[in-house]
């Protein structure tokens, strides 16, 4: 992340950008620019570590992980008529009225399962 020797020859306004992109406080007194070189240094360490003590963003349960699985599972895998009607729709086109509500929810539904998958990909790492 950031060194001291890095931050030490930042002015006090460039410190205080830095605290505000990140939106961290100064650790102190605003006026001397420790205050915010501690806030600087150390939000990594302390974000990881209330992560692992449950505080914050958390991994989800087995059981919460599961239950996504299932979801997936639920929904199934589009028919070979499905997937024409899906590669249709991605390519913008549609049916007329009311079919074309149907065809939305086939691609809404789609798309969840994609995001769903991808949910597990990135959980499961």
């Amino acid at each position: 992340m950031f060194t001291r020797t890095e931050l030490e020859i930042k002015t006090i306004q460039d410190l205080r950008d830095l605290c505000r992109r990140y939106g961290l406080k100064p650790t102190g007194n605003a006026g001397y620019k420790n205050s915010y070189i501690v806030s600087l240094l150390a939000f990594p360490a302390i974000a990881l570590n209330q992560m692992q003590e449950g505080r914050g963003l958390r991994r989800v349960s087995f059981e919460a992980f599961q239950n996504i699985s299932a979801a997936l599972d639920q929904m199934n895998t589009p028919t070979d008529e499905q997937a024409a009607l899906i590669k249709f729709t991605l390519e913008n086109r549609r049916l007329h009225p009311p079919q074309s509500w149907e065809q939305q929810v086939l691609i809404n539904l789609y798309r969840a399962k994609q995001k769903l998958e991808e949910v597990m990909d990135l959980l499961g790492e």
